[in-house]
């Protein structure tokens, strides 16, 4: 299982990248694995407005269907419209061409965010 350094994590098994006011994420490998192979992705609208901890988008995997949450506050600004085609790449580049959603961070409002080691341990517990 991939967990990598450069990324922040959530204990609802989200991972975000920040670039500058630019929030980039998704779901972790780990949540990708327990979920199985990813059939339909259900993407949030552009310029939806998230609070941190919000369900956003919908995973449907041939196991489970399960939300995913928005670590930060912000407004959606890019979607990845690939996964409409192809969901399978939340399994096969989970933190890559698998990711979900970019948003414009407002405010401080995020969740709790981990870093890698800190994920990995709360993987163990």
């Amino acid at each position: 299982m991939t967990i990598p350094a450069n990324l922040k994590y959530t204990k609802d098994h989200e991972w975000v990248r920040i670039d500058g006011d630019i929030a980039t994420f998704g779901i972790t490998d780990h949540a990708q694995e327990a979920l199985g192979d990813i059939v339909f992705v259900e993407l949030p609208d552009i310029d939806r407005e998230l609070e941190a901890g919000e369900a956003y988008a919908v995973v449907e995997s041939v196991k489970a269907v399960s939300d995913v949450y928005s670590p930060v506050a912000g407004a959606v600004v890019e979607v990845n419209e690939e996964l409409e085609g192809e969901p399978e790449k939340v399994n096969t580049d989970a933190f890559g061409g698998g990711w979900i959603a970019k948003v414009k961070i407002s405010g401080d409002a995020t969740v709790e965010l981990m870093t890698d080691d800190e994920y990995n341990t709360f993987l163990e517990e």
